[in-house]
């Protein structure tokens, strides 16, 4: 994906000052890690009456269908295209809107500390993009930018200039002219308009999507025209998102025509009310916990081992409830077990709460006497940062050699990384995972395990549990089921292949 931005200048006020404005030197080019590829930006003219900024994104195709999975996030977008052939790699979408936003997000947002009065005023301004995907022809193009005061050339792309008799493909190239824009204006209208365009994005679209549209779009959607397609088309037709914000667009346009603040119109309910009626979205990791507590509870397990216990989070939830009437916190790592010791105050707590818990330092890689005997095992965030080899070993310490009555895994679901816009193509959530996981992949390994070790498993989702591509969080609940005798494996369980090189013991979790 291509797109330049050209500006004009004079002695006074030269072009090259869109490198203080874009905050990228016209004298370097450089590179930016972005959840689907790599966009690069550079200057091919930097000169005083001059001056062209270009924002390459170089989009990592087949890491986008791997971890997609599904129209608009990363597969093909129309049913014609296979999944490793599509235009997502060349035509301007919602990959390139945000490219913009993650590349040039102070001048998206108007700011510059060196040239703050270059930042507030028009410029001369010439926007291309030689690829851009317009579902609706060049007619929709022009009905989009010349309302916002740009001058439009848009040419349709031949399907194929050979066999002219095909007609032109859904793909235009676009140029644009003004004046009358300040770089941040001009920004934010590409920002919307490019998947406005394309009619298709590749990440989720939550409801945060409202307010990225309403924060783009000031001073300018809640006039224009096509309002309403355009917030259909951005929120990917949505309605009850839509509904949201065409109020909310609503309220802004009487509140200019009052010449009034919004608060001001939208008064119905007093501010504190409103307040305490905000719902804040639940942190994964509460969630989590929440999930094993559940679990735990539904095993009637009063006797807890918290298998790579880190710093202490779950073993204090745990130390909440009177139920649970023996909590052990193992970890490899010293320094963790010194830290969730001073978060637990465990020099400070009552005798009767402090012979509740123990923390030991242990290897989950090797057998264990003191772990057995115990009700529970829980393993949260564990098993991915440990390297696959060393799969097995955990497998036969907690399940062959401590048998608890009854364990809970929980681990990424590999699937669900596409939900995060700012994960960047083919990484796993956290340096240290040695891997990640589909749910696939992760019943298979559990169901082995269970089938080895004499135990029944089931499956839980945790967190949303999205319609294509699950929960973020897998769990698995082991039940021991009959009391076998099992032999360690020799092998890993799953063909997933390692996200890196690295060969350590490292087992401790994540902070």
């Amino acid at each position: 994906m291509f797109l330049t931005l050209t500006t004009t200048g004079t002695p006074d006020r030269p072009a090259t000052d869109l490198g203080f404005l874009l905050h990228k030197h016209p004298d370097r080019a450089q590179a930016f890690s972005t959840s689907f590829g790599t966009a690069h930006v550079f200057y091919p003219e930097a000169e005083e009456q001059r001056c062209t900024a270009a924002l390459l994104l170089e989009v990592d195709a087949v890491a986008l269908v791997r971890r997609g999975k599904g129209k608009g996030r990363g597969g093909a977008p129309d049913a014609a295209l296979a999944q490793y052939v599509n235009d997502r790699p060349y035509a301007a979408s919602s990959l390139l809107a945000v490219a913009l936003s993650n590349v040039f997000s102070s001048a998206l947002r108007g700011v510059c500390k060196a040239r703050p009065e270059r930042a507030a005023e028009p410029l001369p301004l010439r926007v291309e993009i030689p690829a851009l995907p317009a579902r609706g022809g060049p007619d929709l193009v022009r009905r989009l930018f010349e309302p916002l005061g740009w001058a439009v050339t848009v040419e349709p792309v031949p399907l194929d200039t050979e066999f002219p008799e095909w007609g032109d493909s859904r793909y235009v190239r676009l140029e644009l002219e003004s004046t009358a824009r300040t770089l941040a204006e001009a920004l934010r209208h590409l920002y919307v308009l490019l998947p406005v365009l394309d009619d298709a994005k590749h990440y989720w679209v939550a409801p945060d999507e409202v307010d990225k549209l309403l924060r783009a779009g000031e001073g300018w959607l809640p006039g224009h025209p096509e309002q309403k397609l355009i917030t259909s088309r951005y929120l990917s037709r949505r309605w009850s998102l839509t509904c949201e914000a065409m109020d909310r667009l609503e309220l802004i346009r009487l509140a200019e025509t009052d010449d009034s603040d919004v608060e001001e119109i939208d008064n119905a309910v007093e501010a504190e009310a409103e307040a305490e009626q905000e719902e804040r979205p639940t942190p994964l990791a509460v969630r989590r916990r929440e999930a094993i507590l559940t679990a735990l509870r539904d095993n009637a397990a009063a006797r807890v081992l918290d298998l790579g216990c880190g710093e202490g989070h779950l073993v204090r939830e745990l130390l909440k409830q009177p139920r649970f009437t023996e909590i052990v916190g193992v970890d490899v790592s010293v320094r963790a077990l010194t830290i969730a010791s001073r978060r637990l105050k465990l020099d400070r707590m009552g005798e009767r709460q402090a012979a509740r818990v123990k923390l030991l330092q242990g290897s989950l890689a090797y057998t264990d006497k003191r772990l057995k005997g115990y009700d529970a095992a829980v393993l949260s965030e564990v098993i991915e940062h440990l390297d696959l080899p060393r799969l097995p070993a955990l497998e036969y310490a907690v399940f062959g050699s401590a048998r608890p009555r009854t364990v809970v895994v929980t681990t990424p679901n590999v699937e669900y990384n596409v939900r995060w816009e700012t994960l960047p193509a083919g990484h796993v959530r956290h340096r240290d995972h040695r891997f990640e996981w589909t749910r696939a992949e992760f019943r298979g390994w559990a169901g082995a395990v269970a089938e080895r070790h004499g135990y029944a498993v089931g499956f839980r989702p945790v967190g949303p549990d999205d319609p294509e591509v699950g929960p973020p969080t897998q769990m698995a609940v082991f039940t021991l089921a009959t009391p076998t005798t099992p032999t360690p494996p020799t092998t890993p369980t799953s063909t997933t292949t390692t996200t890196t090189a690295s060969a350590t013991e490292k087992e401790a979790k994540a902070a």
